[in-house]
This record gives C-alpha cells, sequence and structure tokens, in this order.
C-alpha cells in the first residue's frame, strides 16, 4: 500500500500538493458533519431537543455517577427508563446525599436524527447534483472554494446557536456548502492523475473522512470537557470552523484550474450544454448495472451513517464510563485510512493483471469480511468493542475510493463530474436518511438491536448487491456489444483493459 501511496510522486510535485489542499478541505467537511455527533447530549441539554434519559446531574461527577445515573436498578444490562427512580437515586457508602441524577435531554431521539440526517442530507444531496452540473462551464476550483467557505460559515454559527431552529437553520445551509466538497475536487482528482494513479490518488483524498471523523470525537470530547470560557461544546464549533477559512484564502492564491479531460461541447451555449449534458446522464444511468451499483453504494453508506451519528449515544447509553474519544479520535484515523488506501492499491494492482471488473470484486469481499467484525462491535464490551472496530474499518472502509473509481470508468468523459455529484447524489439521499429508522426500531427491540439490523446487517446486504452488480455488468457490456453503442458504454472498458479483455475478466 506504501508503495501505492508513494507512487503518485510520478504525477509531479503540483499535482500531490493540490491533493494534500483537496484532503485538508474534505477532512473539514467530516469534521464539521460528525461534531454535531458527538456533542449530540451537551447540546441537547442546552438547548432542548430530542428524548430524555437519566444522566449526573452535573457533567462534572465521575464515571461511577454516570453508571449508576444511565443503567437501570433492576437491570444493569438496561437503561433507566422510569423518572421516578431516576430522580430518588443515591450513592451508597457516600457522604454526599444530595440529588446526583437528573432526567433531561440525552442527545438521541427524532430531533436528533432529523438534524443528522433529513435537514442536513436533503440539501446536501440536491445541491451536490444541481452544481455538479455546470462543472462544465464553470470554473471548479471557486466554486469549491466558495462552497468551503459556507460550510464553515455555518460551523462557526452553529456554536452561537441558542434555540433548535438555529440548528436546523444552519445544518440546512452547512448541507449546501459541504454538497460542492466532494464532485468537484474527485473531478479536480481525475484531471491531476493519470488512470494508473486515480485509484490510489482518490484513496488518499478519502483519507479526509478517518481524519475528520476521528478529530471529531477527539474534539467534541476533550475541548467540550475544557469547557472553555465555561461554554463547553461551543467551542468545538468554533475552533473547527477557523481552519477552513484560512485554507480557502491558500487554496484561491495556489490552486489553477487544470486544463479539463471532461470535453467541453464547443460552439454550444451554455444551456444547450446542459441541456446535453442532461440527456447523456439519464442515458447513461438507465443501464442496470448502474442502478443497482448506487443502490449497492447507499445500502453500504446508510450502514455508515447510522453508526457514525450512534456511536457516542451508544457507548454514552450503554456504557456510560467509557471514555469514547479515548479509541475513536484514533482508530477510524488509522483503521478507515488505510483501508480507503488499501482498497484502491488493490483494486489498481488487480485491474491491470484481471481486468476492469476487478474492482467490484473488491467490493463484495470487502463488505462480507467486514460484517463480522462490525457486528462484535456491538456484541463485545470495551475495550473489546472498540478493537473489533479496527478490521472492521480497515476492510470495510476499503469500498469509498474504490466505488468513486469505478463510477468515473463506468460512464463517459464528458458527464464524470456531475456523474459523481449523481452518484453522492443518490448514496446519501437513501444512506443519510436511514439514520431515521433507528429511533423506530430502537422502541420495540433496543438500541443495540437496531444498530444489528442498520450497521453490520446493512454491511452484508451490501456485498450481495456488489456481487449483483457484477453479473448485470457483465450483461450491459454483452448488449452493448451486440448493439455497438459505443458512444455512451465505451468508458465502461478503460483503455488498460482493452487488450485480451476476454482473457483478463473474471
Amino acid at each position: 500500500m506504501g508503495t501505492g501511496v508513494l507512487s503518485l510522486s510520478k504525477a509531479g510535485f503540483y499535482p500531490v500538493y493540490v491533493l494534500v489542499l483537496l484532503l485538508g478541505a474534505y477532512l473539514l467537511n467530516q469534521l464539521d458533519r460528525y461534531a454535531l455527533a458527538v456533542t449530540s447530549q451537551p447540546m441537547a441539554r442546552e438547548v432542548k431537543f430530542g428524548d430524555k434519559g437519566c444522566l449526573p446531574y452535573n457533567t462534572s461527577l465521575g464515571s461511577k455517577v454516570k453508571k449508576l445515573c444511565v443503567k437501570s436498578y433492576l437491570n444493569s444490562d438496561n437503561t433507566e427508563k422510569n423518572e421516578t427512580a431516576c430522580r430518588l437515586k443515591r450513592m451508597q457508602n457516600s457522604n454526599f446525599s444530595g440529588q446526583i441524577c437528573i432526567w433531561d435531554y440525552d442527545g438521541t431521539g427524532e430531533e436528533y436524527q432529523i438534524l443528522a440526517g433529513p435537514v442536513f442530507i436533503v440539501i446536501y444531496t440536491l445541491s451536490g447534483v444541481i452544481l455538479g452540473l455546470f462543472t462544465g462551464t464553470f470554473n471548479r476550483k471557486n466554486i469549491l472554494i466558495v462552497c468551503l467557505l459556507l460550510w464553515s460559515a455555518m460551523t462557526l454559527l452553529t456554536g452561537f446557536a441558542k434555540h433548535y431552529w438555529h440548528l436546523l437553520l444552519t445544518r440546512f445551509i452547512l448541507g449546501i456548502g459541504e454538497a460542492g466538497c466532494t464532485p468537484f475536487a474527485a473531478s479536480l482528482i481525475a484531471d491531476y492523475f493519470p488512470e494508473s494513479l486515480r485509484g490510489a490518488a482518490l484513496g488518499v483524498y478519502n483519507w479526509g473522512i478517518y481524519i475528520g471523523y476521528s478529530m471529531a470525537y477527539a474534539f467534541g470530547n476533550y475541548i467540550t470537557k475544557a469547557n472553555i470560557n465555561d461554554q463547553g461544546w461551543r467551542w468545538v464549533f468554533f475552533i473547527a470552523a477557523i481552519p477552513g477559512f484560512v485554507l480557502g484564502l491558500l487554496m484561491m492564491f495556489t490552486v489553477k484550474e487544470p486544463e479539463k479531460t471532461e470535453k467541453q461541447n464547443i460552439g454550444f451555449s451554455k444551456a444547450l450544454a446542459l441541456k446535453i449534458k442532461l440527456l447523456l446522464m439519464l442515458k447513461t444511468f438507465l443501464r442496470p448495472s448502474l442502478i443497482i451499483l448506487f443502490v449497492a453504494g447507499a445500502i453500504r453508506n446508510a450502514g455508515g451513517y447510522v453508526w457514525a451519528y450512534n456511536t457516542q449515544p451508544y457507548f454514552n447509553k450503554y456504557y456510560p464510563d467509557t471514555d469514547v474519544g479515548k479509541y475513536m479520535s484514533w482508530i477510524p484515523l488509522v483503521g478507515g485510512s488505510f483501508g480507503v488506501v488499501f482498497g484502491g492499491f488493490i483494486s489498481d494492482r488487480l485491474v491491470k493483471n484481471r481486468g476492469s471488473y476487478a474492482r467490484i470484486w473488491v467490493l463484495v469481499a470487502s463488505q462480507i469480511i467486514a460484517a463480522p467484525f462490525a457486528a462484535g462491535a456491538l456484541f463485545l464490551k470495551p475495550p473489546w468493542a472498540f478493537i473489533s472496530l479496527i478490521p472492521s474499518n480497515i476492510i470495510g472502509e476499503m469500498w469509498v475510493g474504490v466505488t468513486l473509481a469505478v463510477v468515473v470508468e463506468l460512464v463517459p468523459v464528458t458527464i464524470r463530474t456531475a456523474s459523481v455529484a449523481y452518484y453522492l447524489f443518490i448514496i446519501s439521499i437513501i444512506g443519510g436518511n436511514v439514520p431515521l429508522l433507528v429511533p423506530i426500531i430502537k422502541k420495540p427491540l433496543g438500541l443495540r438491536n437496531a444498530l444489528y439490523i442498520l450497521f453490520p446487517g446493512l454491511y452484508a446486504l451490501s456485498s450481495a448487491l456488489f456481487l449483483l452488480t457484477l453479473f448485470v455488468l457483465k450483461r450491459d457490456l454483452r448488449l452493448a456489444d451486440e448493439t455497438n453503442v459505443l458512444d455512451v458504454t465505451s468508458p465502461l472498458l478503460p483503455d488498460s483493459s482493452k487488450e485480451d479483455s476476454s482473457s483478463k475478466m473474471i
């Protein structure tokens, strides 16, 4: 894998420099997005939203008090659900006789899931598609910078929120800004790096997911505990926002718009060019193989979203004395970063030796192997639960860069960026709203069982759908050859795999 990353130097210093800046933008994108998930409990207690539970009267009380408050007297494996019992709890063998527990907002529930899901995801996905359509006619770098500054501003304003509707508004606009990151970044990377390095480059870019996600746990747990200026969670958003403005200025003055490999419609007006692009996208995405690929990606993304937005609430509920930041500030960073680059490296090598279908085999294998480790994070107690997350992240996150590489190789170059945006639209609009099922399933089955279904369960389902994609893609290619529709289908077979393709494909 290290060889794959080092091989990016073949593209030259400046493309690697741009990749590092795009990585920085993406990690801030993820940090600003997931800061909500880690600070949901102190935020909910102050802003007043979501479900209520039994919590320590004072957040400065020790882990024994947290465990006493959260756990049920009748069954220590369950959480306390009785408000009266919560208020009557007292520490045994202690000189402290006052109230130690309070029935308060615990950072879970439908209002929290609405902030995590629909309010952000709907506008995020719609904006991504709309912005993606303009990449052939407007400067991609400039749009990306505007989006970066916008979402950084919304992150900053989140720290000033006093009411739930303030959070709804900032979260909504945050979605507009963050939508412009990956479609434009992936398009720029595709132009700066040749096909032989594209998988590894996209893998490095996708480190941003895990660096930003891990930083969210470090910021959300430890900055909140530091209680700067007696403002706790608010400083998480203040500090997270500042680097975005600095990076935006740096990109403005040092990043060049590369020569596009996406061919322009010379002689056409911008309106006609957009119409042609829309028609080509419609024709391309009606292929069954692409439909199933996008659905598979959406299911896998849903599993990731469910766990990302419920990790802190899960451990707060079942293991309240656990320092979640101690583990989650580095496990996604190390495991996910390794996995996403390893996936790109392996798929790049397999494409050379086994043909264009090899990337999809990586998707199939990685998700079915990762599912048991994901289940282990729920079955085992800390610290073993977190240890199980290490292979889950390494293997399970191989899909991110590989799927992006598959998408850009299956569509015509003229709609590459718009296709990435459309792909992100599909996987986000479905995956990002699946967390709404958590409170519904939680009521009859409990949070842990809900996560079993929507975390490892969706990993396994996505593997089956990626396998179905493989067979349907072969069928699409066979039909394309028979009907000789090469103007649209030619990107399905990259140049590197055309020679002797029949012997290489598996």
